[in-house]
């Protein structure tokens, strides 16, 4: 059973919604684990600040059935599908890694690219899974995180996803 990790992403009433989101992932993936939430600048567009986390779980799921359920959540925080990419969201739940897994699988290129390039996801990922090694870059999440974490504008908020 694969390890995934996930990235979790709001700015519409983003505490309410991140809440929301994880009360639903714990409903549907027991045993999930999520980091500290960190609010965030817009990334793309002009917006109010975001909420991330990141959150890891094992599953049975392949990727397209993974993707499915993340998207059913989503919907139930007041995503639309057809929302524009650069513009507010209620809620983003990205697919970052599964498992070790590398290249494309159900039009999802893994592990998603922009894991090594936004703070948003690194940061959280690599308090979460600091030992874990990024299946391409061969270096763990605490090493990657390093060299950008002293010029981050990420702000730890005060917000447990890991409680009921």
């Amino acid at each position: 059973m694969p390890r995934v990790h996930i990235a979790i992403g709001s700015n519409i009433e983003p505490q309410a919604r991140v809440l929301h989101a994880a009360q639903l992932l714990r409903a549907r993936f027991p045993g999930i684990r999520f980091s500290s939430c960190y609010r965030n600048a817009a990334f793309g567009f002009a917006g109010e600040d975001f909420v991330n986390a990141v959150a890891g779980f094992d599953t049975d799921l392949n990727v397209v059935a993974l993707i499915d359920a993340l998207h059913a959540i989503e919907e139930l925080c007041g995503r639309q599908r057809d929302d524009p990419k650069w513009a507010p969201r209620a809620m983003d739940l990205d697919l970052l890694l599964y498992g070790d897994a590398v290249g494309e699988q159900a039009g999802t290129r893994l592990p998603r690219a922009d894991l090594l390039r936004r703070s948003y996801m690194l940061g959280p990922m690599a308090e979460l899974a600091p030992a874990l090694r990024h299946p391409v870059a061969g270096r763990t999440m605490a090493e990657l995180w390093q060299p950008l974490a002293p010029g981050s504008p990420l702000l730890r908020l005060d917000i447990d996803l890991n409680r009921d």
